[in-house]
């Protein structure tokens, strides 16, 4: 697996920003990676030294549409938190 395809995306939302002012961040990531490899796809593709890494799959929702069900596809992300003095250049719109 490429190191560049273990970061899918950022996750945005109210409570993820709410998680930068403590130097986490929460990002998409491959189904396959577990934290070894979010941490070197880190290093590699940012260049900063994430000090902690958690990783959780959320599970997809049931969603009908009319009178039909299906299933959202469940997903892995990954809160990394950083040491005190590095951001990420991405979410500081840079």
């Amino acid at each position: 697996m490429d190191l560049n395809d273990i970061i899918i995306r950022p996750v945005i939302s109210e409570k993820t920003t709410a998680l930068m002012e403590f130097n986490k961040y929460v990002f998409r990531v491959a189904f396959r990676a577990n934290k070894i490899m979010v941490q070197q796809a880190f290093k590699s593709v940012f260049g900063v030294e994430p000090e902690k890494i958690n990783i959780m799959i959320v599970r997809g929702k049931n969603r009908r549409i009319r009178y039909q069900t299906g299933k959202r596809t469940a997903w892995k992300k990954a809160i990394v938190t950083l040491k005190k003095g590095d951001k990420i250049d991405v979410f500081e719109g840079k």
